[in-house]
C-alpha cells in the first residue's frame, strides 16, 4: 500500500492538471511560453503518474485493469477478472 501523503499528492496533481488544461492549450498556440513558466509545475499532464486503483502503487500497473501487477495477480487467481486465467502447458 502507498503512503496517504503519495496518494492525495497525486489527486492534487490531477485536480491542478484538469484546472489549467483550457489555459495552457491556449498559451501553447500562441507560443507564450514565458506565460507557462509562471504556472505551476504541477498543472503539466506530464507530472502526473498512473497509480493502481486498489493499492496506490506507482510502479508494475497495467493500464487496460488499472491495477498493479500484483493485484492483477491475486485476482487473476481467484478468478476475479473475466477472461484471465492462469496458464499451464
Amino acid at each position: 500500500m502507498a503512503r496517504k501523503s503519495l496518494i492525495a499528492r497525486q489527486a492534487k496533481r490531477e485536480k491542478l492538471v484538469e484546472q489549467y488544461a483550457a489555459l495552457r492549450k491556449e498559451l501553447k498556440e500562441k507560443g507564450d511560453y514565458e506565460a507557462l513558466q509562471k504556472l505551476p509545475k504541477n498543472s503539466s499532464s506530464v507530472r502526473l503518474h498512473n497509480r493502481c486503483l486498489m493499492t496506490g502503487r506507482a510502479r508494475g500497473y497495467y493500464r487496460k485493469f488499472g491495477i498493479s501487477r500484483l493485484v492483477f495477480r491475486e485476482m487473476a487467481l481467484k478468478g476475479e477478472i473475466p477472461g484471465i486465467k492462469k496458464a499451464s502447458w
